[in-house]
């Protein structure tokens, strides 16, 4: 074999470790950016950093308490973080302070805590729920809520908890607060879940394409979503397009990329 010639391409059908934190798992969602094959652990990790905010253990162990919550609900990898991490992108144009991003990025992480008073029957059911379902299911930014605002390190979070499925036309619950009645961290918290929602795969559904979700986030600025969440979101659409291409790739191990550390591939907020 002549040891000059070029290298096989890897099939499709291979799993390449992630270059930053060297894992293969199939358990974990990649994306290649610039690249490199890149696990999603590490992508969040990075966009975290740009906001400022290191992994101490306190907040370690809170990312660890939304993963179990996301486990309990059967969604698709580190959802809470995924929509924590993106809406800390957004918050960055915003915010200056550490501490207000800092309780941008737990308020997001924790926004579906109440869900931990709804039964099983009810958060797990596969068909429409009935009224008195409804019911208990809308209860849930509340609970989170009281679990939240007694620590006083925490106020503007437990705000993001109990306005996080307001909508800026007034419709959402469980107050029905309009425009800027709803903190803006809540806001922008709305547009970067109800993305998440359309771009992973849900039992219901396989996931959509970016530029679909993208359409229905223009389309409902204004009525679902605040102008001004929207024209952030659109200033992050490469790190977002990014995230949404994220997925399991099942298969055979392949070799470790080389390169720069990761945040040398990853955009800062502008």
């Amino acid at each position: 074999m002549d040891r000059h010639a070029s290298p096989t391409l890897e099939p499709t059908s291979f799993v390449a470790a992630c270059a930053e934190c060297g894992t293969v798992s199939r358990d974990r969602q990649y994306v290649r950016i610039l690249g490199r094959h890149i696990c999603e652990h590490c992508l969040l990790d990075s966009r975290k950093r740009l906001g400022g905010l290191e992994n101490g253990p306190y907040e370690m162990f809170v990312e660890s308490l939304a993963e179990a919550l996301d486990l309990r609900e059967r969604e698709t990898g580190l959802h809470s973080k995924r929509v924590a991490t993106h809406t800390l992108l957004l918050a960055a144009h915003h915010y200056k302070r550490v501490n207000d991003l800092r309780e941008v990025y737990w308020g997001s992480l924790l926004h579906d805590i109440g869900k931990i008073g709804v039964p099983d029957a009810v958060l797990l059911k596969p068909g429409r729920l009935s009224d008195e379902e409804w019911h208990i299911m809308r209860e849930h930014p509340r609970n989170g809520h009281r679990i939240l605002h007694n620590l006083p390190f925490l106020s503007m979070a437990a705000d993001i908890v109990l306005c996080h499925e307001e909508r800026f036309d007034g419709s959402g619950y469980p107050a029905g607060l309009k425009g800027e009645e709803i903190p803006l961290a809540a806001r922008l918290f709305a547009v970067i879940d109800t993305l998440d929602a359309m771009t992973f795969d849900r039992p219901y559904r396989k996931a959509l394409s970016f530029d679909t979700a993208k359409a229905e986030i223009l389309r409902m600025a204004g009525s679902q979503f605040d102008p001004k969440a929207v024209d952030t979101f659109l200033r992050e659409e490469t790190a977002l397009r990014e995230m949404a291409a994220m997925e399991f790739t099942p298969g055979k191990i392949a070799p470790r990329d080389d390169g720069l550390p990761l945040e040398h591939n990853v955009p800062a907020p502008v």
